[in-house]
């Protein structure tokens, strides 16, 4: 094929560019057929056209701006996942895209999946919620006998294995509460019944049920009690080693036929990772439904920036053929090419512009938003510290 099909002629008509692009991803697209044409007059007279003749054609200037607006979605969607991922990671359908057109739509930060995961895993650690099923299991309390096999011995509610064992989480073992001995009718101190005497009211029993004060007292009261049942008699606790409970205090004829209730769950359901919470949704940043950006929705900032990053890739593969042959001869000497430092030229520009797009979206992503609010909240908080405040006199 003769090399002059490849010699670049100015294109005169917008819809020229479809079909001549490698994917045709925003052919369809008005905007992007109109500054196809003023792009691909751009790029060509940047490289020297019609001083200097350009040996490729319109096609590949148009390739170029496909890609260079694949790139600009590609760093506007890794923004997105940056910012968003946790919000669709067990949420977003991987089979629905993200809008009709393509473009990112505002979205409410709920924390995502991975947000409510955690806090299950952790309100269950401290029984106020989680996601395992919970058992309830018991034992029967014989007279003298302290130690007692919950694997074997016990009543569950559902039956556990040596490969799958349970896992205690609470003993039911408590002492009474100190509230059943506050308000004994003979709880009264000397004070108190003197106190009472003085104003007509000693001979009306529980004479403390007439005590007006502070709650601090009512709680300085219960911890006392409390504390005296821990010191002065046998407290009521447990020793849970391997699933064998020890009783505290040894159980008494009186407590024969008795029962402690424990809760338990499943060693596997708390271990199990074979969960199909993502089955279908995002689990990564891969299958994030992102589309394509729509080129008719990007504003002028990004079009001044594709332009220029086509340009870069046009002057690249304009090097890349010029490298072809370093030199031309001629009658009376030779023409040195420009192909190498084309090359590096687009080469360098594609690195900055690329480097230039992600300090700017790095510069508006959550983090940083975040991050500046606090120092202008925190430099607002230094200029109110140093008003002066009214004095008011009365």
């Amino acid at each position: 094929m003769s090399k002059f099909n490849f010699i670049y002629e100015e294109p005169t008509v917008a819809l020229q560019v479809t079909g001549s692009t490698p994917h045709g991803i925003y052919d369809a697209d008005s905007e992007f057929q109109s500054d196809s044409l003023t792009t691909c007059k751009y790029v060509a007279s940047k490289l020297g056209h019609p001083v200097m003749q350009l040996e490729f054609n319109s096609g590949s200037i148009y390739a170029c701006l496909e890609e260079a607006v694949s790139e600009y979605s590609q760093q506007i969607n890794h923004y997105n996942t940056k910012n968003w991922m946790w919000e669709h990671y067990g949420n977003t359908s991987t089979t629905t895209g993200m809008s009709s057109t393509g473009s990112h739509q505002a979205e409410t930060p709920v924390g995502g999946m991975s947000l409510f995961t955690l806090a299950e895993q952790y309100g269950q650690a401290v029984n106020v919620g989680g996601n395992t099923t919970m058992f309830t299991g018991s034992i029967t309390l014989s007279s003298s006998k302290q130690v007692y096999d919950l694997t074997s011995e016990a009543t569950l509610e559902s039956s556990v294995t040596t490969g799958n064992p349970m896992v205690v989480q609470r003993v039911f073992n408590e002492g009474p509460a100190a509230i059943s001995k506050f308000y004994d009718p003979f709880a009264g101190a000397y004070d108190n019944i003197e106190l009472l005497d003085s104003f007509g009211m000693g001979s009306v029993s529980p004479a403390v049920s007439y005590i007006l004060r502070p709650i601090s007292y009512d709680l300085s009261r219960a911890n006392a009690i409390e504390t005296n049942d821990k010191v002065r008699k046998s407290a009521y606790s447990f020793e849970l080693v391997n699933n064998k409970i020890r009783i505290f205090p040894l159980p008494k004829d009186s407590d024969d036929g008795g029962k402690i209730y424990f809760h338990y769950y499943k060693r596997n359901d708390m271990t199990d990772v074979t969960h199909t919470k993502t089955s279908g949704k995002v689990s990564d940043p891969s299958n994030i439904p992102y589309k394509f950006i729509t080129y008719t929705e990007i504003n002028s900032m990004g079009r001044n920036w594709i332009r220029k990053y086509t340009l870069a890739l046009a002057k690249e593969l304009l090097g890349i053929i010029r490298s072809k042959y370093a030199s031309l001869p001629l009658p009376n000497g030779e023409v040195s090419m420009d192909g190498e430092a084309l090359k590096s030229e687009g080469r360098e520009e594609k690195a900055n512009l690329s480097e230039e797009l992600k300090e700017f979206f790095e510069a508006v992503s959550k983090k940083e938003q975040a991050t500046t609010e606090q120092e202008v909240a925190n430099a607002q908080q230094e200029v109110l510290n140093k008003a002066p405040l009214k004095i008011y006199i009365g």
